[in-house]
């Protein structure tokens, strides 16, 4: 890539995820975000009076969704590359961003270990598609320099081939494609049960394809409804234990293991993480990560102990310094009520890399 300064327009309706997207850009010197936006209309605007090299553009955005956006933003700035990065998982909608001329699209979920790739691909002139569209032909969608072309590029982390990619229900190890010392602590805010049922499995079954270990810890109805969806994506939950790397825990049980009198120990909270991590690292290579589900913070929450969950998550963010670890956190919307509890949604936010709501 070249050396000369790289000027980047970050757009994300999210603060958290821009502040994420910023402190992965700063580990290129090379690469300058000049500018942010929040909505789609803010995003045609600053685009047009910065002239950046390189825009991060959200979908759902407000005022104007991020496909209206590119399409008039490569009206005024032709030469400006863009990279979707998107909660959205539908092909249908990558073959639309495409079709604006987009240079890029990544899923949201996937950034911490695509996104500088990704950047780095598309400055090279090419078209950089995440690994999760593996086996979708995306060539007739080519764009470069204003002519179509066939050499997109689909990712398996470092932009490499995707040997990696394992589109069967087997759990066959594999050398998975990160990017060095990149972890990414992600929530999930959702209305209905099965949107985090959804949103769970394929997080946690993207992780047993890609040779990496899993983690587990939730209520019953949820473990049941999780595994049934990974059943549904070809991945049988029954084996995983048997190899070692993936372990199912209730969430009742992990609490009662790092409170004392019905209070956070910060200690034990940490031991218990980092007994459950070790456990299932020791079946995989030491290349590996370990992706980690846990909705102990919305049941303290519930419980009515909402600064011990906040506290759980800044425990979660210390630890994950330490271990090359991924982690998916949960919380129904339905517990946040009134400016209280909207100012705690705000730091729940604040000490994550990512946020979807749905």
């Amino acid at each position: 890539m070249a050396t000369s300064m790289v000027r980047v327009l970050a757009v994300d309706d999210f603060e958290s995820f821009r502040r994420f997207a910023a402190s992965q850009l700063g580990k290129r010197p090379e690469l300058q975000i000049i500018g942010e936006a929040s909505d789609g209309s803010e995003a045609v605007q600053k685009a047009e009076a910065l002239q950046p090299d390189l825009i991060l553009l959200d979908i759902g955005l407000p005022k104007l969704n991020g496909i209206e956006a590119a399409r008039r933003i490569r009206k005024h700035s032709p030469d400006c590359k863009i990279l979707f990065i998107s909660q959205d998982s539908s092909v249908d909608t990558v073959h639309t961003a495409l079709e604006t001329g987009a240079s890029g699209y990544i899923v949201k979920s996937d950034a911490g270990r695509e996104l500088l790739p990704a950047v780095e691909a598309i400055l090279r002139g090419e078209q950089f598609i995440g690994s999760r569209f593996a086996g979708h032909d995306f060539s007739h969608n080519g764009y470069q320099n204003g002519a179509f072309s066939g050499d997109s590029l689909l990712a398996s982390g470092n932009s490499q081939t995707l040997k990696n990619f394992h589109s069967s229900g087997e759990f066959s190890p594999s050398t998975p494609q990160r990017a060095e010392g990149v972890c990414c602590h992600e929530v999930h805010f959702y209305s209905k049960e099965e949107s985090l049922h959804n949103r769970v499995a394929d997080y946690i079954g993207r992780a047993l394809r890609a040779g990496d270990a899993a983690v587990v810890v939730a209520t019953e109805p949820h473990r049941n409804g999780i595994e049934l969806k990974l059943q549904a994506l070809g991945l049988d939950v029954r084996d995983a234990p048997k190899q070692g790397r993936y372990t199912s825990v209730d969430t009742g049980d992990a609490i009662s293991s790092f409170t004392v009198n019905g209070e956070l120990d910060s200690v034990r909270f940490q031991k218990l993480f980092a007994d459950l991590i070790a456990k299932v690292a020791e079946s995989v290579s030491k290349d590996a990560r370990v992706a980690v589900f846990g909705e102990c913070v919305q049941v303290m929450w519930a419980r009515g102990n909402a600064e011990a969950a906040i506290q759980m998550e800044k425990l979660t963010n210390d630890f994950m310094q330490r271990c090359d670890v991924h982690m998916l956190c949960a919380y129904p919307l339905a517990h946040f009520h009134g400016p209280q509890d909207a100012e705690r949604f705000q730091r729940i936010c604040s000490e994550h890399s990512a946020v979807y709501r749905e």
